[in-house]
């Protein structure tokens, strides 16, 4: 479901001072870290607590958010994701910002930023049949993202997904595979018809193998770690893991 807007910026900064303040911020141990995970140059290496104390101090510029992205660089673009207003988010520069191949942790934020607009579905169907991998791996995440945040998508369309996942997971080059499989865990989230339906799925596609590169990153099992957060909400008396995130601030900007 589309959010609701935000409100205006709250402290006015220019792009250039944007781009000091991050900057300063930036740590050789923070460049590493985003290094192992994909992340390309320019960046300064910016925490996500040095991140989010930013948007704390700008709130929603739009304008601002569409220059830091068009900088390239890796800081600039997180902290965009983060001060950028979904609902004034075109069709088109959603289209832009999913053909850029940025680490991994950003796939997922464009993919919130989809979600919480009003091209959600149209953008995770056009990008799902794209010839490009990298928009195929933003809309498995926008799948994701939709399946979690936005109540008013029919079950028959996540039933459609399903089955792709199924048919075609372990065919899949090993980005857009760990993008199908945390979609695959998404959907199981969201009602317990999707949560049977897509148990069903994990059993039958196995195990899902995923080279994470030189980081600690581990491919969850599909099962378990949708009956863990179905295990979760419960015990916080929420109808499902997916009403539970709907309750929360969005991903894209708590995180």
């Amino acid at each position: 479901m589309p959010a609701k807007a935000k409100p205006a910026a709250k402290t006015k900064l220019s792009l250039e001072d944007a781009m000091a303040a991050l900057e300063k911020a930036g740590t050789a141990q923070a460049r590493k870290i985003y290094a192992r995970h994909g992340a390309p140059e320019p960046m300064f290496g910016v925490s996500f607590a040095d991140l989010k104390a930013l948007m704390k101090r700008i709130g929603v510029d739009h304008d601002l958010a569409l220059d830091l992205w068009n900088t390239g660089n890796f800081d600039a673009r997180n902290l965009a994701l983060k001060v950028v207003d979904p609902l004034a988010m075109s069709a088109t520069e959603l289209d832009r910002w999913a053909s850029e191949d940025t680490a991994r942790s950003c796939h997922a934020y464009v993919a919130q930023l989809a979600a919480e607009g009003p091209h959600g579905r149209t953008r995770a169907e056009a990008w799902l049949v794209a010839r490009s991998e990298v928009k195929r791996r933003f809309g498995w995440h926008l799948v994701g993202a939709l399946a979690m945040r936005d109540a008013s998508v029919p079950a028959e369309w996540f039933t459609e997904r399903l089955a792709a996942i199924e048919s075609g997971i372990h065919k899949a080059p090993n980005t857009e595979r760990e993008a199908m499989n945390l979609a695959l865990i998404a959907i199981g989230c969201r009602d317990a018809a999707m949560r049977k339906a897509a148990l069903a799925a994990a059993k039958k596609i196995g195990p899902v193998t995923v080279d994470h590169g030189d980081t600690e990153c581990k491919t969850p099992s599909a099962t378990d770690a949708i009956e863990k957060a179905w295990t979760h909400a419960k015990a916080k008396s929420f109808e499902s893991p997916a009403a539970q995130e709907r309750g929360r601030e969005p991903m894209r900007t708590r995180c």
